[in-house]
């Protein structure tokens, strides 16, 4: 007898989309319509249990699909007990581990609910697995064939991918490597790819406003008045730092597989040049952690560089516009910087300042020619980075030579067990080399950066733009937080002077270039003026 409240439940799982366009789904539903019929029970169709394209051997039906919704519904007891659970076979509900997929078999059996599968109408419970024991294991055995039936498919698959990014790399392959997502803006007409118009438009829309310091809810805000979005679901925040990332804007797709990677250069048509790429990833460099903007464009915040002289924690600004005059106007000290550390109560004793007299101190500065060519004369000509650049090269020819001999030792020995020493130091070597290749990588782009030497721009352009930005809404003010982005890689601000035990008048403010040249400003905390206590900070 079924308990009261039993119902009955089907669950549909195809790995690939296209097989539900066949009639199996249609025979499931009326095997499971007529089951549930002929023991006057009711199948129920609210509970949607139905996953298309998503794997039961790497678990996306459990970890984002319609089963890991119903085991979900099973353990906050939402499933009647005595219910029934109806799937083409059992290999529709795992293809994982057999001890994994039996887990889950038992998770399903011991909350009182019955699985029935079509293919071959066996029924699995606790009553009936009690009385026939044998039923379990006939159970372990379909999931260890099944596994297997996918693990070794999945070698194969993985096996033919590499074959083909071997080939790319070698320039005998040019086709379709199936692997990861590939971006929105191409599409795959059978032989090439074919660029998206609409979704480039948006795409380099995008990178514009990332150039300009736009924020992540600014940016969204104006590709949504422009009618753009990066995919068929619109576009988000987190989309456009995920974009810049991407090595797909420079015609290049990165293959992972069992943790050996792959670059394949020019495998998508380019959007960017290596050298705008390089410059993308620089900008990228220092706006970890920023935050969507206001209306008000901050010309020190936002662009990860300004920190508190005290504790070393970021400024973030805080604008009053609560307080704002009928004109949308704020006064001087109702804009203002924020130590994070002070914020949240950690005890530093930096408080908060106007950033007023900051950002007028900061452009009045660059503001001078004379200023600025002192601030872009070069402390590093390169050579520095080079050899650090050397040193870790030569390190990584030794370490592949070690590597090599371990290597050459353990292949020595035909069919005898490796010495555990032997695989340890492999395991060991392998993990420097991988360390010391993202060093050099790093290097690499540090010196490149450096290649393209630093152009300050002009400081008629610094002082026009300072004018236009009178207006704290004006678009001029994007224009010049880029600049203060290009020509600074760090600001300090001692909000409360050099010692802050000591009330002060002024505000003190170390400016570091992005060559290094470093200048400590004493600000006026209410007009903005400004004097240098030494030319040069070393």
């Amino acid at each position: 007898m079924r308990k009261n409240g039993a119902r009955v439940y089907s669950y549909l799982r195809f790995s690939d989309p296209r097989q539900a366009i066949g009639s199996s789904a249609d025979r499931q539903l009326q095997y499971a319509q007529k089951w549930a019929a002929d023991r006057g029970l009711v199948l129920d169709e609210s509970l949607s249990l139905r996953d298309e394209g998503l794997s039961a051997y790497h678990q996306q039906h459990v970890k984002q699909g319609a089963l890991g919704a119903f085991l979900l519904a099973v353990d906050e007891g939402r499933i009647p007990d005595g219910s029934v659970l109806i799937v083409e076979g059992l290999d529709r509900l795992s293809r994982a581990e057999p001890i994994q997929a039996q887990a889950q078999l038992a998770q399903i059996i011991n909350a009182g609910i019955t699985v029935v599968t079509a293919s071959d109408g066996r029924e699995y419970n606790r009553a009936g697995l009690k009385a026939q024991p044998m039923d379990l294991v006939y159970s372990l055995l379909v999931m260890i064939r099944a596994h297997e039936e996918s693990d070794t498919k999945s070698k194969r698959v993985k096996a033919a991918i590499r074959r083909q990014c071997e080939g790319w790399k070698a320039g005998t392959y040019r086709g379709l490597i199936r692997n990861g997502k590939d971006p929105q803006w191409l599409r795959w007409d059978g032989e090439a790819w074919q660029l998206i118009p609409e979704r480039v438009e948006a795409v380099r829309y995008a990178l514009e406003l990332y150039r300009q310091g736009d924020g992540a809810t600014r940016a969204v805000r104006k590709m949504a008045e422009r009618g753009l979005a990066l995919s068929d679901r619109g576009v988000a925040g987190h989309q456009i730092y995920r974009l810049v990332k991407l090595p797909a804007l420079r015609g290049a797709k990165r293959i992972s597989i069992d943790g050996e990677d792959y670059l394949l250069e020019d495998y998508y048509p380019r959007l960017l040049s290596d050298e705008e790429f390089i410059e993308l990833q620089g900008a990228t460099s220092t706006r970890h952690g920023r935050r969507g903007a206001s209306d008000i464009v901050g010309l020190v915040t936002g662009i990860g560089i300004t920190w508190c002289g005290y504790c070393g924690t970021a400024l973030t600004a805080q604008n009053m516009v609560s307080r704002a005059r009928e004109d949308g106007t704020l006064l001087d000290g109702h804009r203002r910087l924020h130590c994070t550390s002070y914020s949240s109560g950690a005890g530093c004793k930096a408080s908060s300042c106007s950033v007023v007299p900051v950002e007028k101190a900061l452009l009045s500065y660059c503001s001078d020619q004379m200023n600025l060519t002192r601030l872009m004369e070069a402390v590093d000509d390169g050579q520095g980075v080079r050899r650090r650049l050397q040193v870790c090269r030569n390190k990584q020819a030794e370490v592949e030579r070690q590597l090599s001999r371990v290597t050459d030792a353990l292949l020595a020995d035909d069919g005898a067990a490796a010495p555990l020493a032997f695989v340890r130091k492999a395991r060991e070597l392998e993990a420097e080399l991988l360390q010391l290749q993202a060093e050099a990588a790093k290097l690499e782009l540090e010196e490149a950066m450096q290649g393209r030497g630093h152009t300050p721009a002009a400081a008629e352009q610094w002082q026009r733009l300072a004018d236009e930005a009178q207006d704290i809404y004006s678009p001029a003010r994007e224009q010049l937080r880029q600049l203060v982005l290009d020509t600074f890689s760090r600001i300090v601000v001692y909000a409360r002077g050099v010692v802050p035990d000591v009330k002060s008048k002024t505000i003190a403010m170390m400016l570091v270039s992005r060559t290094g040249q470093r200048v400590m400003l004493e600000v006026n905390r209410r007009s903005g003026a400004w004097v240098s206590r030494t030319d040069r900070v070393g």
